[in-house]
């Protein structure tokens, strides 16, 4: 059976009304498409509007419910000592709480390791041994190139992504948000940011993301339609959000996810009986790959920064 060069369906399970979005900055409303590239050869996405769906959202799957505000600096100017740990750069909040169980975050030179701790910003705060500082917050967006691996540090790998980062240009110590496998290319996103990081790696604030899949073989009508419709692996159910072949061939396909998921693409399809050649990630919480070869990495524009600031992952 043919399809069109344009086919591409969304989810059709039933959705309540969706919560009110963030205001976009190009007032754009409804569907729109995201290119990854323009001309003849450009592949195009469908998206939908946002909104939890009635199954197999991470919100259900996790059963967690959305974050609660960070609180607020006491008068005595006193802050949570994962904030701390988080705002110099080292990791996020959540990787924080599990350096401090560890023992590895001392205060004024004892260790410290009941979460929930607060301390000034004038106490000598370590991590393994290294006085942290504030530092100026940065961000980085990066075309990730095959066989490195998204870690800070990993004494069994010949290559991170870390690797790439100029020191020179950036003095600031980043971390990367979220993790892309060694063998999956495409946007990768670099801060000293914390909190940032938290929400674009949280499934409560539904992160937009869309990858070009290259399979070992066309991808059949039944089997596109159970990925859309939800299938279920060894860590529960899962859908996509959107699902398209590009450019008409059926073995290369446009999906996108919200799902942060280990491994979440290439199980999917996995699941269904196909291998996944080739994965690039083409779009991330706002972010393309435009204009950037692999392995290089630029600083993140004003308004880029100003609509994550904002909450517009979208």
């Amino acid at each position: 059976m043919q399809y069109n060069n344009n086919t591409s369906r969304k989810r059709n399970t039933p959705r309540p009304a969706p919560a009110k979005a963030p205001a976009r900055a190009n007032g754009s409303k409804g569907r729109q498409s995201s290119n990854a590239s323009k001309g003849s050869n450009s592949k195009t996405y469908e998206r939908r509007s946002s909104g939890s769906g009635r199954y197999f959202s991470d919100k259900q799957y996790n059963k967690r419910k959305s974050p609660a505000k960070a609180p607020k600096t006491e008068d005595d100017g006193l802050i949570r000592l994962n904030k701390f740990v988080a705002n110099s750069g080292v990791c996020s909040r959540r990787e924080a709480d599990k350096y401090i169980e560890a023992g590895l975050i001392t205060v004024n030179g004892k260790v410290v390791t009941e979460l929930g701790t607060k301390v000034s910003p004038t106490d000598d705060i370590r991590f393994s041994g290294e006085r942290l500082k504030g530092e100026k917050k940065v961000y980085i967006v990066m075309n990730k190139p095959k066989n490195f691996v998204t870690t800070t540090s990993d004494p069994h790998a010949e290559k991170t992504v870390m690797d790439l980062i100029s020191t020179e240009l950036c003095k600031e110590r980043v971390f990367p948000v979220g993790r892309l496998d060694k063998a999956t290319t495409g946007v990768l996103m670099f801060t000293n940011d914390g909190a940032l990081a938290e929400k674009l790696t949280h499934p409560a604030y539904r992160v937009r993301k869309i990858y070009y899949v290259t399979l070992d073989k066309n991808l059949k009508k039944t089997d596109f339609d159970a990925v859309l419709e939800g299938i279920t692996l060894d860590d529960g159910p899962i859908a996509a959000d959107a699902l398209s072949y590009v450019n008409g061939v059926q073995s290369e396909v446009g999906i996108e996810i919200h799902s942060g998921r280990n491994r979440i693409v290439r199980r999917i399809f996995e699941h269904l009986g196909y291998k996944v050649k080739k994965l690039d990630r083409v779009y991330f919480a706002g972010l393309t790959k435009k204009n950037l070869r692999r392995g290089q990495w630029r600083f993140l524009s004003e308004e880029e920064l100003n609509h994550m600031m904002m909450g517009a992952f979208e």
